[in-house]
């Protein structure tokens, strides 16, 4: 069988008077987020399928009675396209100032999310008033025990892109949309808990939100205090896979994860330990230094020498005992690939046997 590739087609049309190409299949949002044109938008993910909900990408088609969604209409050649215009720019601060209206709260932790900040800065940017159109409000908070997510739908736009993520990063499907107008609601199935739900609580929900409406509540235990939050980029060590995150810090307090968007392993992705469990980092009972046990049998502070002394008399005194077959090693996901296979030598070298084996999910 001769498999062929498929050919990529290219075309050009006009961008804010400059003549840009794009490739067939794109649509007018992604060419001109490459030729750094800076379109607004509050439903739009890169990672998901284009959505077109909340019409602040609008922009201005020669030949075109309206103005038409950017992310979602496919680039043809020949378009004369104008993201920037004052007609369009009032049409995009109307759109903001009917969102605040309803829904919106200007001040916004960073900590709630990687996106969280979206709506704010967009307010700030268009000079939006907040109480311009004020009436009805849809969403409402709901109360929910577990640890992790904040549901304050007080904030909520319905721009369902936790609903989407859900569904099309996750394919878990937690999480769903019910009624219409100001009685639409982000809900779980049958409106109950998210630990009764399908949910892993990895969290690429609250990271998607544009408005703070879902939360990290275990960064936000960090909410009072007055450092400023800083982020360092490392790989998380749960397991084999690499993950890219974001350790987020005030002073010297790790007080939250956040994925990096930009990870090559994950694009965003994590599990729940990867996302939530760093709170063993700075625990009070983490150990500081190695520990061994004497004759009465309670634990006294050693050096490395005399740790690393003692674990290999107990593997010695095993082997004399027991024989061989009496040791077995299990090599961790998060080591690095030397140290995996300076185990296996260990084992195989050291006891003769092919008794090793790992806890990698790579």
């Amino acid at each position: 069988m001769v498999v062929r590739e498929t050919e990529t087609t290219e075309g050009t049309l006009t961008l804010d008077g400059e003549t840009v190409t794009f490739s067939d299949g794109e649509t007018i949002y992604q060419v001109a987020e490459r030729d750094r044109k800076d379109i607004p938008t509050l439903c739009y993910d890169p990672r998901l399928e284009a959505f077109g909900a909340c019409r602040l990408c609008v922009v201005e088609v020669e030949g075109s009675r309206l103005p038409v969604a950017s992310c979602t209409t496919p680039a043809e050649s020949g378009m004369v396209i104008r993201t920037v215009t004052e007609e369009i720019e009032k049409h995009r601060r109307i759109l903001l100032e009917m969102v605040m209206s309803e829904n919106g709260e200007h001040e916004v932790d960073p900590l709630r999310g990687y996106a969280s900040q979206e709506l704010c800065n967009l307010v700030d940017r268009y000079d939006a008033q907040r109480d311009r159109f004020k009436g009805s409000k849809s969403g409402k908070t709901k109360e929910d025990e577990n640890p992790f997510l904040l549901r304050d739908y007080d904030r909520c736009i319905s721009c369902y892109r936790c609903v989407r993520v859900c569904a099309e990063q996750e394919g878990d499907y937690a999480i769903s949309v019910m009624n219409r107008g100001f009685h639409t609601q982000i809900t779980t199935e049958f409106d109950g808990a998210l630990k009764e739900s399908s949910c892993t609580f990895c969290g690429q929900c609250v990271q998607t939100c544009p408005t703070g409406a879902l939360g990290d509540k275990k960064a936000l235990r960090a909410e009072e205090m007055t450092e400023p939050v800083q982020k360092t980029r490392s790989i998380c060590a749960y397991c084999g896979v690499g993950c890219s995150v974001d350790i987020l810090t005030r002073g010297e307090k790790i007080v939250g994860i956040q994925p990096a968007m930009d990870g090559p392993a994950n694009l965003g992705a994590l599990c729940v330990k990867g996302q939530f469990a760093f709170d063993f980092v700075q625990h009070r009972d983490r150990l500081e230094v190695p520990l061994v046990k004497d004759k009465n049998g309670e634990f006294q502070e050693a050096t490395w020498d005399e740790a690393l002394d003692r674990a290999a008399a107990g593997f010695v005194k095993a082997k004399e005992e027991h024989g061989r077959h009496s040791v077995y090693g299990v090599a961790s996901g998060r080591a690095p690939s030397e140290a995996a296979y300076l185990m296996q030598k260990f084992i195989r070298a050291g006891f003769g046997t092919h008794q090793i084996d790992n806890c990698s999910r790579a």
